[in-house]
């Protein structure tokens, strides 16, 4: 039995009332406001208004951790406390940003947080914690297999004072919403250096620094997840003040690991809650509709296909609690195993399940009326976010049969 604290419980209270009350009725305004609107990468009036609701009550950075507390008014989450409220935010796709707690902002935050100095998480840091500004992370390229991150090739040159980029990144979250201000971008700046894991640097451009082009917004399955959107761009002879270094030279491939262990996570989490709701509105569906003189629930394939869900999610379910348990004792770093596990078993459980509740909900099953395509896509492409799924099984492979065959 999954016990939390009181103070969990608590907001778990909180924001499944906060749901139930302000997102869930707003689905269909969103939704409408998204196909009429001209600018679809635009704010939503709709989200600030909500976002100004959860910050008054509380629901506000819930992913900032303990060692993190100093930047936040909590006392901070430990992971197995904050999932079950990732989980909840996650059923309704675009909820995250009410609570200030998407990605990929989350991760950047902690990042600025770690690795940021004084000046950059002034000028950076908290207006993100305000839910000011939005940012991006520009790691993948086009032109190279970016599961290997040393293959990066944008260049990153220094001359005079300044930082000089040059190269194509693509699938930048959150690059086409006009309220992203900040791009985190990893490059090579000593591609020579012996030790391929020292030839990157991370830099802070401001999207607005000239030779910084959008050149398009791309689209998963379809999906173009406005107004955050996943673009292509270019830096053209992009000039940054050499203070706009995070943490030192060479340091960007340790950002990279210590940045994206806890994002892994989090879409986990989000995943589950997703899931979890494609389920309920599937077993509704089954007492709803009949074939052959009987209810869909009646029939033995479809209660063998809601068995399958339902045991997945909760092997999913308690798969993330226990590495959030684990990170919570030895640090992400220390719970390498289980993260990469989790990463690598829950997208593709979650896509599998929904995939089965798409198919009882016959074609309905592929439209928006609900939420199960749009989530099907986020699933299928966390198999290659934050690194693609066969990256993962390589390292956990390689890190179990070391740990059972070393004496």
């Amino acid at each position: 039995m999954l016990e939390f604290s009181e103070k969990s419980l608590q907001l778990q209270a909180q924001l499944q009332s906060f749901m139930d009350e302000h997102i869930y009725p707003n689905e269909t305004a969103y939704a409408e406001h998204l196909h009429h609107v001209e600018n679809r990468w635009a704010p939503l009036a709709l989200i600030d208004e909500l976002k100004e609701k959860a910050r008054q009550a509380g629901l506000w950075n819930l992913f900032v951790p303990p060692d993190l507390a100093e930047f936040v008014d909590h006392d901070g989450l430990s992971n197995f406390e904050y999932a079950p409220l990732a989980e909840a935010m996650g059923r309704v796709l675009w909820a995250p940003e009410v609570f200030n707690c998407s990605a990929p902002d989350t991760g950047n935050m902690e990042v600025f947080m770690k690795y940021g100095n004084a000046e950059q998480q002034e000028q950076w840091l908290t207006p993100l914690l305000n839910g000011e500004i939005r940012s991006s992370y520009c790691m993948t390229e086009p032109q190279v297999a970016s599961s290997d991150a040393t293959n990066v090739e944008l260049s990153i040159v220094q001359d005079g004072d300044h930082w000089v980029l040059n190269g194509r990144k693509w699938f930048i979250t959150n690059a086409m919403y006009e309220r992203t201000t900040i791009f985190i971008v990893m490059g090579k700046s000593d591609p020579d250096n012996a030790d391929r894991h020292k030839q990157q640097t991370q830099v802070l451009v401001p999207k607005s620094t000239p030779g910084v082009e959008l050149v398009r917004p791309l689209t998963t399955l379809g999906y173009d997840d406005a107004p955050q959107g996943h673009a292509e761009v270019h830096f053209d002879n992009v000039r940054v003040p050499l203070s706009n270094v995070l943490l030192g030279e060479g340091r960007g491939f340790e950002i990279a690991q210590g940045r994206l262990g806890p994002g892994r996570i989090h879409h986990c989490m989000r995943l589950i809650g997703i899931g979890q709701r494609s389920l309920e509105i599937t077993c509704k569906r089954t007492v709803s509709r009949s074939t052959f003189g009987r209810t869909l629930s009646s029939h033995q394939s479809v209660r063998e296909d809601i068995s399958k869900c339902y045991s997945e999610l909760e092997m999913a379910r308690l798969l993330v609690m226990k590495t959030c348990k684990k990170m919570d004792e030895v640090g992400p770093k220390g719970a390498m195993d289980l993260i990469a596990a989790s990463k690598t078993t829950v997208p593709i459980m979650i896509q599998n399940l929904i995939d089965r509740c798409m198919q009882i909900h016959g074609a309905g099953g592929l439209t928006e009326d609900y939420c199960m395509a749009e989530g099907f896509n986020y699933a299928r492409w966390c198999r290659q976010a934050d690194g693609p799924d066969q990256v993962h099984q390589m390292a956990l492979g390689k890190m179990i049969i070391k740990r059972y065959t070393e004496e």
